[in-house]
């Protein structure tokens, strides 16, 4: 299991389009993909769910995963939450 968390910098947050990017990238990965913010933990392989969070900037976001690639997962995934952009 690896985590990492990120501060969402992204002036709109997470909406449809930097989600879809997020979601997209979560999906080449075989390890489960989980975030945490704003007292909520959802699959992070979900657009919906990821929506669901609400999350802002400035938003502390926890990214956790689990499984044979979990590592790379984490870093990847960590780094494209970072660096989201509409």
């Amino acid at each position: 299991m690896a985590s990492k968390t990120v501060v969402i910098t992204n002036e709109t947050g997470i909406h449809t389009r930097p989600g879809n990017e997020f979601v997209n990238e979560a999906k080449k990965f075989e390890a489960t993909v989980t975030l945490k913010a704003n007292g909520k933990e959802i699959n992070g392989k979900s657009l919906l769910k990821l929506l669901s969070l609400g999350a802002k900037k400035g938003t502390e976001v926890t990214v956790v995963t689990e499984g044979s690639d979990a590592d790379k997962a984490c870093a990847k995934l960590a780094e494209v939450l970072a660096n989201l952009k509409d």
